[in-house]
């Protein structure tokens, strides 16, 4: 049954969505933002609470860095929570400027490899299966630097953190087509992604930000080959108008996570060796509502892919009845799955409309009466 599919759906916040963040001209603070990664933690475990399928939350090192992490994870348990996957920082130091692990100068490459062999260590103190790689090294302008070159440094930095995984460990690399890099990124595309891990081995495998793309990119054909092919390790859901802007999953082409979710579903890839995470920023909005709003919009894609008539689907491409095969896709896109939501959380012991729960829940005004002083946490921190 589809509810039980559903019921086993995992979706994993990032901690840094509930700091305050911005565009490049302006990072804009709200009341109530956490000052530190327990209260990031607090306030992932509300999302959580109120939708049922996010037990675990990503940190970002140095953002999310503190003294002792197996005491945070014990945190993250008492909450109600866990501590998912690690996402490493080789992009904000002035040394970064010509690159981290691509940079021409081998003393900034070896900083930036040691950064990411710390977070393997992290990853063991804190029992964290999954490293996320992403690396804003690339080029400006012609003839910069050598672009071979900047390949094979960046191959022999993932074989160094590739060896350094220990049993049950793996680490996925992220890709983007630009920015900050407008000439030539290091890793702008799937393909060079999945070429440097398919070398590596199985350990290595691609993770699909979908706001990582050229305009008109066939998302799901790269989710199908790399599901086909045993690399697709997970994704970072988010939505986007021009560019990464990291907006609420489903908010600009609800249609487009639908296809996605379907090849996932169709590929095999709907199980816990598929990572789904968010990776979003949310400027303007409330920051544990927009969570709690992108985790039911996954959810709700989810649910319509699941009810594709798979079988009708496939008779229909066999017969070579173009719309009658998109007509089984279509009819599953338009059914309306909120009452099946609705049910289905009703049963596992959350209130049936999520956003209402929380919003009458007062955690919101707490946090803001509460978290008055100090520093709170952002990009950067």
């Amino acid at each position: 049954m589809i509810e039980d599919d559903l019921r086993k759906q995992r979706i994993e916040t990032p901690s840094w969505a509930y700091g305050n963040s911005g565009t490049r001209f302006k990072v804009f603070a709200q009341p109530g933002v956490p000052r530190d990664p327990y209260e990031k933690l607090a306030d992932a475990a509300q999302v959580h609470r109120f939708t049922g399928i996010a037990p675990t939350v990503a940190l970002h090192i140095p953002w999310d860095r503190v003294p002792d992490y197996a005491d945070l994870a014990r945190h993250a348990r008492e909450l109600g929570v866990g501590i998912g996957t690690i996402n490493a920082n080789v992009f904000q130091d002035d040394d970064y400027k010509l690159g981290s692990v691509t940079n021409p100068d081998p003393a900034v490459r070896r900083k930036a490899v040691e950064h990411l062999l710390e977070c393997v260590d992290i990853m063991d103190a804190i029992g964290s299966d999954t490293l996320k790689l992403w690396f804003s090294d690339g080029t400006n302008y012609p003839g910069q630097d050598d672009i071979r070159a900047r390949q094979d440094r960046l191959a022999e930095a993932l074989g160094v953190v590739y060896e350094r995984l220990g049993e049950g460990q793996r680490f996925l690399l992220e890709y983007k087509l630009f920015e900050p890099a407008f000439y030539m990124t290091d890793v702008p595309d799937w393909g060079t992604a999945y070429a440097h891990c398919v070398k590596l081995g199985p350990k290595a495998q691609v993770v699909v930000d979908t706001g990582h793309h050229a305009p008109g990119t066939n998302i799901e054909f790269i989710v199908a080959f790399l599901l086909r092919e045993g690399k697709l390790g997970g994704f970072d859901f988010n939505s986007r108008f021009y560019a990464d802007d990291d907006l609420m999953a489903g908010a600009a082409d609800p249609f487009q996570l639908f296809r996605i979710m379907f090849e996932v579903v169709r590929g095999g890839g709907y199980t816990d060796e598929v990572a789904f995470m968010l990776d979003q920023s949310h400027n303007i909005e409330p920051k544990i509502a927009g969570q709690i709003r992108s985790v039911m919009n996954v959810q709700e894609a989810t649910a319509k892919a699941l009810l594709v008539d798979r079988e009708a689907l496939a008779a229909a491409q066999a017969e070579g009845d173009v719309l009658g095969a998109n007509a089984v896709l279509m009819d599953a896109y338009a059914t309306d799955v909120r009452p099946l939501l609705a049910s289905l959380r009703t049963e596992m012991g959350v209130d049936p409309d999520p956003m209402a729960a929380y919003d009458r829940s007062g955690y919101f005004a707490r946090i803001c009466a509460d978290r008055v002083g100090g520093a709170q946490a952002g990009w950067g921190a």
